[in-house]
């Protein structure tokens, strides 16, 4: 059983769920509004939710948080190649599999996987033919709308 949120922040999609240890953050989860709000208590919830409201006002502020190491060596690169993707821009599943030698699926696994999304920008990666799933969630729902959101935001073209 997972541990509760040591942060409930508002966002404009809804709400954002936060995990961390006193020194790194170990988790972010894209939340349902109905999902009650838990202030920051701490020194490092509180820099989270301040950068998270630097990056609603600003889609070019540049993250600068402590972040666990997790996921599989796999994962990491596919996190990686993720982060060279350019506010704005977007890349696909089979282009980050190419250059890793892989298979679209499995890139598609890995960004399901991230434990850090908004930080670690996945909602820039996308299906050959459309916008795809998001957070292992489908194509449709509450994850694509926070997605569409992110996209939008950024000023990416959305497909």
């Amino acid at each position: 059983m997972q541990r509760p949120f040591d942060a409930v922040l508002p966002a404009p999609f809804g709400k954002v769920g936060v995990r961390v240890d006193g020194a790194q953050v170990h988790e972010i989860v894209y939340l349902p509004d109905s999902f009650a709000d838990i202030a920051p208590a701490d020194t490092l919830t509180r820099r989270v939710a301040e950068q998270l409201t630097a990056y609603y006002d600003n889609p070019d502020m540049v993250f600068d948080l402590p972040l666990a190491t997790r996921g599989t060596d796999f994962q990491r690169k596919v996190w990686h190649a993720i982060c060279a993707v350019p506010r704005g821009g977007l890349t696909t599943y089979g282009t980050i599999a190419k250059s890793l030698q892989s298979m679209p699926r499995a890139v598609g696994q890995a960004c399901g996987q991230n434990w850090f999304p908004i930080v670690i920008p996945c909602h820039r990666v996308v299906a050959a033919n459309g916008l795809g799933g998001f957070a292992h969630h489908g194509e449709e729902g509450f994850h694509l709308g926070v997605k569409r959101w992110l996209l939008r935001h950024e000023g990416a073209m959305l497909l």
